[in-house]
């Protein structure tokens, strides 16, 4: 079997992936990072780089492209709360973006605020992933978000 032919994994293999993957970038990184024994807040872990405050992480995944939403009272907005997102296409490796919860704040095409009045559905923040849109994530990529964390934590 090829590598990353995620299309090849259930949707437990490719979450739980997503996960371990992005603890080990933080990891990389110099952050230390602790799990949660239990994931009923909607945090999935907290990092911190070197003495500096602690962030909770959401992490989502999506194959390809497509919608990826999180509970409003699972997902508070925040400064120290983060979404992780993992972007998977067979064949590449994980692209991954790391994106502050007040993103959702200014709502536009991609970030989106789910009210659900009247509905079955509990009110949720959604982020749109499209390929036309994908460049509107660039300024969330990991490997910039994580610089300007550890910028913050200098300063």
């Amino acid at each position: 079997m090829a590598r990353f032919q995620w299309s090849a994994l259930n949707k437990q293999q490719v979450g739980a992936f997503a996960e371990y993957f992005v603890k080990m970038e933080f990891t990389m990184y110099g952050f230390q990072v602790y799990g949660t024994e239990v994931d009923d807040r909607g945090i999935d872990f907290v990092a911190r780089y070197d003495s500096g405050p602690f962030i909770e992480i959401q992490v989502k995944s999506l194959r390809q492209s497509g919608y990826v939403f999180m509970r409003k009272d699972k997902f508070l907005l925040r400064e120290e709360l983060h979404l992780a997102l993992a972007l998977l296409n067979d064949g590449l490796e994980p692209a991954l973006y790391l994106i502050p919860s007040e993103t959702w704040n200014q709502e536009n095409g991609i970030f989106v605020n789910r009210v659900y009045e009247n509905k079955k559905s509990k009110p949720e923040w959604g982020i749109n992933v499209s390929a036309k849109n994908l460049s509107s994530l660039e300024a969330y990529r990991f490997e910039h978000a994580i610089q300007r964390l550890v910028q913050q934590t200098a300063n």
